[in-house]
Protein backbone atom coordinates (compact mmCIF):
# COMPACT_ATOMS: atom_id res chain seq x y z
CA UNK A 1 0.00 0.00 0.00
CA UNK A 2 1.40 3.47 -0.64
CA UNK A 3 -1.47 5.59 -0.73
CA UNK A 4 -3.53 6.61 1.91
CA UNK A 5 -6.79 6.93 0.57
CA UNK A 6 -6.63 3.05 0.31
CA UNK A 7 -9.28 2.17 3.46
CA UNK A 8 -6.90 0.10 5.16
CA UNK A 9 -4.09 3.08 5.26
CA UNK A 10 -7.06 5.73 6.23
CA UNK A 11 -8.31 3.39 9.06
CA UNK A 12 -4.58 2.65 10.29
CA UNK A 13 -4.15 6.57 10.27
CA UNK A 14 -7.18 6.62 12.63
CA UNK A 15 -6.21 4.31 14.71
CA UNK A 16 -2.95 5.81 15.64
CA UNK A 17 -4.02 8.98 17.41
CA UNK A 18 -6.67 6.22 19.85
CA UNK A 19 -3.42 4.23 20.80
CA UNK A 20 -2.57 3.41 24.21
CA UNK A 21 1.04 4.55 25.10
CA UNK A 22 2.36 0.96 25.15
CA UNK A 23 0.46 -0.30 21.61
CA UNK A 24 2.56 3.02 20.97
CA UNK A 25 5.70 2.18 21.87
CA UNK A 26 5.41 -1.50 20.44
CA UNK A 27 4.52 0.33 16.97
CA UNK A 28 7.53 2.92 17.22
CA UNK A 29 9.79 -0.08 17.54
CA UNK A 30 8.35 -1.69 14.38
CA UNK A 31 8.68 1.11 12.46
CA UNK A 32 12.88 1.48 14.12
CA UNK A 33 13.29 -2.40 13.25
CA UNK A 34 11.24 -1.94 9.90
CA UNK A 35 9.74 -5.78 10.32
CA UNK A 36 10.06 -6.95 13.82
CA UNK A 37 9.53 -10.67 15.78
CA UNK A 38 7.76 -10.49 19.40
CA UNK A 39 11.20 -11.06 20.77
CA UNK A 40 12.93 -8.03 19.44
CA UNK A 41 9.77 -6.03 20.43
CA UNK A 42 10.17 -7.64 23.65
CA UNK A 43 13.42 -7.05 24.45
CA UNK A 44 13.41 -3.22 23.02
CA UNK A 45 10.75 -2.34 25.39
CA UNK A 46 11.59 0.06 28.55
CA UNK A 47 9.31 -2.23 30.98
CA UNK A 48 9.54 -6.35 31.07
CA UNK A 49 6.56 -7.75 29.75
CA UNK A 50 5.76 -11.48 29.65
CA UNK A 51 5.93 -12.98 25.79
CA UNK A 52 2.10 -14.05 25.91
CA UNK A 53 1.26 -10.33 26.27
CA UNK A 54 3.72 -8.74 23.69
CA UNK A 55 1.89 -11.33 21.22
CA UNK A 56 -1.75 -10.44 22.62
CA UNK A 57 -0.66 -6.83 22.04
CA UNK A 58 0.62 -7.45 18.39
CA UNK A 59 -2.89 -9.49 17.79
CA UNK A 60 -4.93 -6.29 19.42
CA UNK A 61 -3.04 -3.59 16.78
CA UNK A 62 -3.51 -6.02 13.96
CA UNK A 63 -7.06 -6.13 14.63
CA UNK A 64 -6.77 -2.43 15.02
CA UNK A 65 -5.04 -2.38 11.07
CA UNK A 66 -2.19 -0.91 12.78
CA UNK A 67 0.13 -3.94 11.70
CA UNK A 68 -0.01 -6.88 9.33
CA UNK A 69 2.56 -10.15 9.98
CA UNK A 70 4.01 -12.52 7.57
CA UNK A 71 5.14 -15.97 8.81
CA UNK A 72 9.05 -16.69 7.80
CA UNK A 73 9.51 -20.10 9.01
CA UNK A 74 7.99 -20.15 12.49
CA UNK A 75 8.68 -17.18 13.40
CA UNK A 76 5.78 -14.04 12.77
CA UNK A 77 7.19 -10.99 11.55
CA UNK A 78 5.36 -7.79 12.25
CA UNK A 79 5.70 -4.77 9.81
CA UNK A 80 3.37 -1.73 10.16
CA UNK A 81 0.64 -1.39 7.83
CA UNK A 82 1.12 2.33 6.75
CA UNK A 83 4.97 3.59 5.95
CA UNK A 84 6.57 5.56 7.98
CA UNK A 85 6.93 8.31 5.69
CA UNK A 86 2.94 8.63 5.04
CA UNK A 87 2.09 8.84 8.93
CA UNK A 88 5.22 11.36 9.39
CA UNK A 89 3.20 13.75 6.98
CA UNK A 90 -0.39 13.12 8.86
CA UNK A 91 1.44 13.90 12.00
CA UNK A 92 3.20 16.48 11.22
CA UNK A 93 -0.10 18.19 9.63
CA UNK A 94 -2.05 17.60 12.66
CA UNK A 95 0.87 19.06 14.67
CA UNK A 96 0.71 22.14 12.70
CA UNK A 97 -2.75 22.82 12.58
CA UNK A 98 -3.38 22.02 16.38
CA UNK A 99 0.06 23.81 17.95
CA UNK A 100 0.87 26.44 14.67
CA UNK A 101 -2.93 27.68 13.91
CA UNK A 102 -2.05 25.33 10.00
CA UNK A 103 1.18 27.63 9.66
CA UNK A 104 4.03 26.02 8.57
CA UNK A 105 6.10 29.24 8.60
CA UNK A 106 5.30 29.24 12.53
CA UNK A 107 6.30 25.53 12.91
CA UNK A 108 9.36 25.95 11.05
CA UNK A 109 10.30 29.04 12.69
CA UNK A 110 10.22 26.60 16.29
CA UNK A 111 11.55 24.01 14.51
CA UNK A 112 14.63 26.57 13.81
CA UNK A 113 14.75 27.79 16.75
CA UNK A 114 15.10 24.83 18.81
CA UNK A 115 17.59 23.56 16.48
CA UNK A 116 20.75 25.75 17.49
CA UNK A 117 23.00 26.80 14.98
CA UNK A 118 22.74 25.25 11.91
CA UNK A 119 25.47 23.76 9.50
CA UNK A 120 26.06 25.11 6.23
CA UNK A 121 24.91 21.91 4.67
CA UNK A 122 22.44 22.50 6.47
CA UNK A 123 21.37 25.99 5.78
CA UNK A 124 22.11 25.02 1.91
CA UNK A 125 19.72 22.03 1.88
CA UNK A 126 17.04 24.43 3.12
CA UNK A 127 17.81 27.10 0.54
CA UNK A 128 17.64 24.25 -1.89
CA UNK A 129 13.76 23.49 -0.42
CA UNK A 130 12.85 26.90 -0.56
CA UNK A 131 13.77 27.62 -3.92
CA UNK A 132 12.12 24.38 -5.58
CA UNK A 133 8.92 25.23 -3.74
CA UNK A 134 8.82 28.78 -5.07
CA UNK A 135 9.56 26.90 -8.26
CA UNK A 136 6.49 24.91 -7.84
CA UNK A 137 4.67 27.90 -6.55
CA UNK A 138 3.90 26.62 -3.23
Amino acid sequence: MSKLDDSSGVRALDALDSLPLRERQVLELVYGLHEATATQIQQGLDVELSNSAIRAMLTRLEEKGVLRHRIDGQRYLYQAVVPKREVRVSVLKRLVGTFFDNSPVSAASALLGMSGKLSSDELDQLEAMIAKAREEGR
